[in-house]
């Protein structure tokens, strides 16, 4: 990639962190995206400003080309960077024309999210050993993931300082720093105080920090976990509770938290308040249970159920 690129990124990415203070993690992927596109163009004697329909297109052909298949998100994910982008250089005076103006936005995938049954996350639950100060870090952090749908990066960012155990409730610092209230539920409020009353202190052996939960390695005591710890700790619960490796991850506890509220009558506008979400089209990729919910309602009460 050229020096005119990718400062030219730089630039891009400054301007819509300043527009729409998008996450980190967003902004970092839309980069990643563009820079893969300007090195595939400077193979080709090209750059980011001197693009056509014809470049972006073949762009996308070379994408479909390659032995491993694009997913379907990240197919939606460039789109997004490409028009972000262009219809910022546009609107600079930079580009003349955009050349994504008859490119089609790749339609939307038909998927479900993997989730657990109750039974899954009763076992997940108990299966770290809470007689052991990072067993009960753990069975308090699960009950939080579960209880709340906490994005992981929310939960390794939580500071004691956001939460009220008395008022069972914590503040989420969530995707572009936006701020909510989420309820704890008594269970996750108790198990929190156990684990912040009988494990914590013993976990940071002597050293302070203002993370909720924190990891007791020599190298990173008194830190922060991280969100590959998070991952990897609920991989390794899940196989002691018998549950498909490739069934779980932190996400996952997110989309049961979900599930079972559409399940148990919840309305869907409430778990979009709860999970976070800016637009009810993201809560949305729910709906298929709220629907199999009413099914179910229709065929117990109505007579010609």
């Amino acid at each position: 990639m050229k020096e005119a690129d990718a400062a030219l990124l730089d630039e891009f990415a400054d301007a819509l962190w300043l527009a729409d203070g998008l996450a980190k993690n967003t902004l970092a992927a839309y980069r990643s995206d563009l820079a893969l596109f300007a090195k595939w163009l400077t193979a080709r004697g090209g750059n980011l400003v001197a693009v056509a329909e014809a470049d972006i297109n073949g762009y996308l052909a070379h994408l479909h080309a390659r032995p491993e298949r694009i997913k379907a998100s990240s197919q939606r994910r460039l789109h997004s960077a490409l028009r972000r982008f262009y219809g910022w250089l546009l609107d600079l005076g930079r580009i003349a024309a955009d050349p994504l103006l008859n490119v089609e936005r790749p339609g939307a995938a038909s998927r479900f999210p993997k989730t657990l049954s109750e039974k899954n996350v009763e076992d997940l639950l108990a299966a770290p050993d809470v007689s052991a100060p990072l067993g009960l870090r753990d069975r308090a952090l699960l009950e939080l993931l579960y209880a709340t749908g906490l994005r992981v990066s929310e939960l390794v960012g939580l500071k004691l300082f956001e939460l009220s155990l008395d008022d069972q409730v914590l503040r989420a610092t969530g995707k572009g720093d936006k701020q909510r209230l989420v309820p704890l539920g008594e269970v996750a409020a108790d198990w929190l105080a156990r684990y912040l009353a009988q494990a914590r202190q013993a976990i940071l052996k002597g050293r302070s920090s203002d993370h909720v939960f924190v990891t007791g390695r020599s190298r990173n005591a008194g830190e922060g976990m991280t969100r590959q710890m998070v991952w990897t700790l609920i991989k390794k619960h899940a196989q002691t509770a018998g549950i498909p490796g490739a069934k779980i991850s932190p996400h996952v506890l997110r989309h049961a938290f979900a599930t079972h509220l559409l399940n148990h009558g919840a309305d869907l506008r409430v778990v979009q308040l709860l999970l976070g979400h800016a637009d009810i089209s993201t809560t949305q990729v729910y709906t298929h249970v709220a629907r199999e919910r009413l099914k179910q309602l229709h065929r117990h009460h109505h007579p010609r159920g």
